[in-house]
């Protein structure tokens, strides 16, 4: 999926709406999991009130014109699987010393399993 960086679709969705759609449904299917804007990007964050944790970041035009998101990883996901897939998986500016990686949703196929998995893991880590 070719587009502008940073452009939009209706209502202000960021362009790859179908891929950005189906990643907030696998955020905002987990408990206590709430949405804003954050950084001039769509962000889900896990818990309630002043507890709450970033835990998934969508990353459509920051750097780059590919369309993304970045969340936190356990110690050495990062790494594997920038070994295994370079194309798809980077380590994103700014939360990227931190383990955080970051994973194209533009390139296909989308492996959605992986990536409800990496989700899953994101959550753990910012709940657990």
């Amino acid at each position: 999926m070719t587009r502008a960086a940073g452009s939009a679709g209706p209502g202000g969705a960021p362009a790859g709406a179908p891929a950005v759609e189906r990643l907030r449904a696998l955020c905002l299917a987990l408990p206590e999991v709430s949405e804003r804007v954050s950084h001039g990007e769509p962000t889900w964050f896990a818990g309630a009130g002043r507890r709450s944790r970033v835990f998934v970041m969508l990353a459509d035009h920051h750097h780059d014109d590919r369309l993304a998101f970045w969340c936190p990883a356990a110690a050495g996901v990062q790494e594997f699987l920038i070994g295994e897939d370079p194309e798809r998986y980077f380590r994103p500016p700014y939360v990227g010393h931190r383990g955080w990686v970051g994973v194209g949703l533009d390139a296909e196929p989308v492996d959605w399993a992986r990536i409800e998995d990496l989700v899953g893991d994101a959550y753990a880590l910012v709940t657990g």
